[in-house]
């Protein structure tokens, strides 16, 4: 190692890894430590519950990691990233056996709402999914990362994304398409009716029509280890079971990049109360299934998808959200996302079994035991399901939290996604990625463009430290 790094990377979730890619691609000196045995973050894959099933402890289903412009600009398919495509992204099943999809197609889609709806879905996507790349690309890297390629696109796709969803669903006359657009709003666990949340349903739509919501070949662990080997062959290193304490425990460098939690940043660095105001949102419940066979579901559709949306209407889903986000209880019927990686990844389980995850919203930092309500909530739309559970690993905020530091009180997404703090995040400022040192960085999910696995934060907050060392 040098005497001298120009970049010291803390935490190898994917953007830690990105951040450190990308200034390893310009020449730059670059080691990230991380605390964990294994790199990964929010982007692992581990046997949480029997011999032979590898399961995903986080994040399992990735629109926004196939469409990630910082992840397509990565030879990725070279380090052994695979992406794998069910016959339809997502499913949103409905009691009575019949569903809502989100497809590849407009058109599929549309017609899975009814004839009511279908045209007016059409004209709310078709528009921006032309552009959809370009539109990507701007509204992933803002804030002032970069001039948007195509801004009259962007500007409107702001006057349809920023007010909230519960406006935009006003424009559907029947419930099919508004609990599939509501539980598309859920995924950042925000209540519907906070500003901008129009945008989050359109981006997860659009992205699906787009690329798809694949899974990762082998789970989402591959992901993070084909970062970790560009990275290495750009020149950087990795050091994992290496907890930071204080900067002091770092080697010298001109610029450190924090892929954590603002407070442990904070606390790291020494910035006190800075970070204060930032807010962190409800927590999940997760469960890992190992599975004697697929779920029984009683909508056809919704046994070929990858990810599936478990709620009866679009007020169940709009409870469940406010109760954990604003109420202060877990909900008695939960919003559940699944995802099932087993249908088109069957090297995840032994023959003829499978591997599902579900989870369902809490208050962050909830200590009680969800599991039966989300049992008997899967039984709603999969009779049998229980029948089919060969052992089941559960984990609430507290064991999330145990698990991921950044995911404080089990909010999977490092900060609260509502109000301002879902578009200006961590601070009310134009330069989200710096920090009241000059050479201390922050790019974790609280961060802009926010959750998800996609990179995103960690590229634009490159560009932020390679400036700087460009100038220095």
């Amino acid at each position: 190692m040098p005497s001298m790094l120009d970049a010291v990377v803390v935490g190898a979730g994917p953007n830690g890894l990105t951040a450190a890619v990308e200034l390893a691609r310009r020449g730059f000196s670059v080691a990230v430590f991380e605390a964990r045995d294994t790199v990964g973050g929010g982007a692992r894959t581990e046997e949480l519950t029997l011999p032979g099933f590898r399961h995903d402890p986080c994040s399992a289903a990735h629109p926004l990691g196939v469409n990630s412009p910082a992840f397509r600009a990565m030879p990725l398919t070279r380090y052994g990233l695979e992406w794998l495509h069910a016959d339809l992204p997502m499913a949103h099943p409905f009691p009575d056996g019949t569903a809502a999809v989100l497809a590849r197609s407009v058109a599929e889609t549309a017609a899975s709402f009814g004839p009511r709806d279908a045209g007016t879905y059409r004209r709310l996507v078709e528009p921006f999914l032309s552009r959809w790349d370009t539109l990507a690309h701007d509204f992933m890297s803002l804030p002032l990362t970069a001039l948007p390629r195509d801004p009259v696109t962007l500007a409107r796709f702001g006057l349809a994304g920023l007010p909230p969803s519960t406006w935009l669903m006003r424009r559907f006359r029947d419930e099919r398409a508004k609990a599939l657009f509501a539980g598309l709003v859920g995924h950042v666990m925000a209540p519907l009716d906070g500003i901008a949340t129009s945008a989050v349903g359109l981006v997860f739509a659009l992205a699906a029509h787009a690329r798809g919501w694949p899974v990762a070949r082998g789970g989402s662990q591959s992901i993070s280890d084909a970062l970790t080997a560009y990275l290495t062959d750009l020149g950087g290193t990795v050091h994992t079971g290496y907890e930071v304490k204080r900067l002091d425990d770092l080697p010298p460098a001109r610029a450190y990049v924090f892929d954590t939690s603002p407070t442990a940043l904070a606390r790291i660095a020494g910035f006190g109360g800075h970070y204060e105001r930032y807010r962190y949102g409800a927590g999940v419940f997760k469960i890992d299934y190992a599975l004697d066979g697929p779920v029984p579901w009683r909508a056809p559709e919704a046994r070929t998808a990858t990810t599936v949306q478990v709620a009866a209407s679009s007020a169940e889903i709009g409870t469940a959200l406010r109760a954990a986000s604003r109420e202060n209880r877990a909900p008695d019927t939960p919003f559940l996302i699944t995802v099932q990686p087993s249908v088109v990844d069957p090297s995840r389980a032994p023959e003829g079994k499978q591997v599902f995850w579900a989870y369902g919203h809490v208050p962050n930092g909830w200590t009680g035991d969800l599991t039966d309500a989300v049992e008997r909530q899967l039984e709603r739309f999969a009779p049998g399901f229980r029948d089919r559970v060969l052992a089941r690993a559960t984990a609430g905020p507290p064991q999330l939290a145990a698990r991921n530091a950044n995911y404080v009180g089990g909010d999977i997404g490092t900060g609260a996604a509502d109000g301002l703090q879902l578009l200006l995040r961590p601070r009310l400022t134009l330069h989200p990625y710096a920090t009241p040192h000059p050479a201390v960085f922050i790019c974790s999910s609280a961060t802009p463009p926010g959750p998800g696995v996609h990179g995103m934060s960690g590229h634009n907050a490159a560009k932020a430290v390679w400036r700087r060392l460009r100038q220095s």
